[in-house]
């Protein structure tokens, strides 16, 4: 009864019917454009990466690992303090912090290391002032059944979620992975995370175009998203971009549009990023 219950508010949520609190919640005055430092910022140090987003226009960063920015779980109070001023002192927004982190793994020490590490990260992430942490489900072990490792999925998930409530901080499960991008998988697991601040990021997969459609599938998982949904290159033509900004559009998508190009430019990269900011204020407008 209480995952029927959480399902229905959860489409109300997404339809504009009711508000909330929860990672599942997002505005509904229209979506704000970012940059997922993948790739196309992994070599900007945070005085530049902030001001290059501020150049073209881009109004937040979801941040990474290993990037020449620095942010990572390892920094002293200090300099946690030092990111939280920087980004306090730009109309950039910090939106969170992009992780490997899964929970799919049958070693159990493994799924525990992920679930500390995951601990970690929304730690961080309060300490400079982001929103939430996005992670992983990633693959579905052959020698486990689907369903067990569903379940664990799931409730590593309403582990993390609760204490990430401690926190004040987001859980954006991205939809990623060659099993667990397929939608029938992920709207299973979806089902079965209890935690408010659990919510799913969509990350425009190829396999959202298997049977039965683009349209079908998104709204099967619509009312799950959290705030965060990935793009990549909008000028590529592998995806129908149009159709899915209209489909946000209707649902009353209110959240981040943060892209994570795959392919960064030898030459003029700021140019390029400029171009996809450009992209995607007209297919918003469009739709």
């Amino acid at each position: 009864m209480k995952l029927d219950r959480r399902s229905f508010v959860s489409t109300l949520v997404a339809a504009g019917v009711v508000r909330s609190t929860s990672a599942r919640e997002v505005p509904s005055a229209g979506p704000r454009f970012g940059l997922v430092t993948y790739l196309w910022g992994q070599d900007w140090n945070l005085p530049t990466l902030i001001r290059n987003c501020e150049e073209v226009g881009l109004a937040g960063i979801e941040v990474r690992v290993g990037h020449a920015h620095g942010i990572e779980p390892t920094l002293p109070r200090s300099a946690r303090e030092e990111v939280r001023r920087r980004f306090a002192d730009s109309p950039v927004e910090c939106v969170g912090y992009g992780s490997n982190q899964e929970y799919h793994s049958p070693d159990s020490a493994v799924l525990e290391r992920n679930i500390r590490e995951t601990y970690e990260l929304i730690r961080l992430c309060h300490d400079i002032g982001a929103s939430g942490v996005k992670v992983k489900p990633n693959a579905l072990p052959p020698e486990v059944p689907v369903e067990r490792t569903i379940e664990q999925i799931a409730g590593a998930l309403d582990r993390i979620g609760a204490f990430a409530a401690d926190y004040n901080q987001k859980v954006r499960l991205e939809i990623h992975g060659r099993e667990t991008s397929r939608i029938p998988v992920i709207r299973r697991i979806a089902e079965q995370i209890s935690s408010p601040q659990v919510g799913l990021c969509w990350n425009c997969n190829a396999v959202d175009l298997e049977s039965p459609g683009l349209e079908d599938n998104f709204r099967s998982v619509r009312p799950f998203f959290a705030d965060t949904l990935h793009v990549h290159e909008l000028d590529r033509g592998d995806y129908p971009y149009p159709a899915l900004f209209r489909l946000l559009r209707e649902t009353s998508y209110g959240g981040w549009i943060l892209f994570e190009g795959n392919d960064p430019p030898d030459k003029d990269r700021l140019s390029a990023l400029r171009r996809q900011v450009e992209l995607m204020r007209t297919l918003w407008a469009e739709a």
